[in-house]
């Protein structure tokens, strides 16, 4: 079994992309964050999963598209083999059902080739302490997306409608609103911390298993277009 990375350790990062200069550039990046280390790089999925059974990683950027094996195909291999590895996607397309494809499958963040070093770098130390790097991409995806199609969740994410109170369901909303833990805080009236185990509490409610999945059950139960 891969050992688990300790906390005062960098976080161990792949890059499989198949554009050397690509490659080069976000490791240039990276290496001036001392908390970041890129320990390998894969410049196709087949590739990287061989890699996976010899090196510890913390975090995958993964590029969609890769001759041999893409990253499509590889996301659910990987998260199934090591379901601890955090997996960032990479492309150059802004593509809202594609993006709400990949979440399903198991990505925990999703961001353009085009993204800066430092939204990069916040988008692999999120995912690593917090599972999740939700930004408006994202969210915009997950919400105009499984809404257009009338989604219905896969059943590992959802179980049916769960009994809601005011003030859960109105954390919900503003999660979907893209409000911070802080934001929403401010708005209850209640601590961040109160927020999050609320957050929590709704994950066990509705089944999801992510904020993801959160998104998800608002859309396809109209939480979204409830009055408070």
């Amino acid at each position: 079994m891969i050992p688990k990375n300790d906390s005062d350790e960098p976080i161990r990062v792949i890059i499989a992309d198949d554009h050397v200069l690509y490659r080069a550039g976000v490791k240039t990046a990276l290496s001036a964050k001392k908390d970041i280390k890129v320990i390998a790089e894969a410049d196709n999925g087949m590739h990287l999963l061989n890699m996976l059974k010899n090196i510890a990683t913390d975090v995958i950027l993964l590029d969609i598209q890769m001759p041999v094996m893409d990253g499509i195909t590889t996301l659910p291999e990987v998260k199934k083999l090591y379901p601890n590895i955090k997996i960032i996607m990479l492309t150059m397309m802004d593509d809202h059902s594609m993006i709400t494809k990949l979440m399903e499958l198991g990505a925990n963040s999703y961001l353009t080739k085009t993204s800066d070093s430092e939204i990069i770098y916040e988008a692999i130390k999120t995912c690593y302490e917090q599972e999740y790097y939700f930004n408006s991409l994202t969210n915009k995806a997950l919400l105009t997306n499984l809404k257009q199609r009338n989604f219905v969740t896969p059943q590992k994410l959802m179980q049916q409608e769960a009994q809601l109170n005011d003030k859960e369901t109105l954390i919900l909303k503003l999660m979907c609103e893209e409000k911070s833990t802080k934001e929403i805080a401010d708005i209850v009236d209640l601590s961040p911390r109160t927020v999050e185990a609320i957050r929590d509490k709704l994950k066990v409610k509705t089944g999801a298993k992510s904020t993801a999945g959160l998104i998800m059950y608002a859309v396809k139960h109209k939480i979204l277009d409830e009055e408070m």
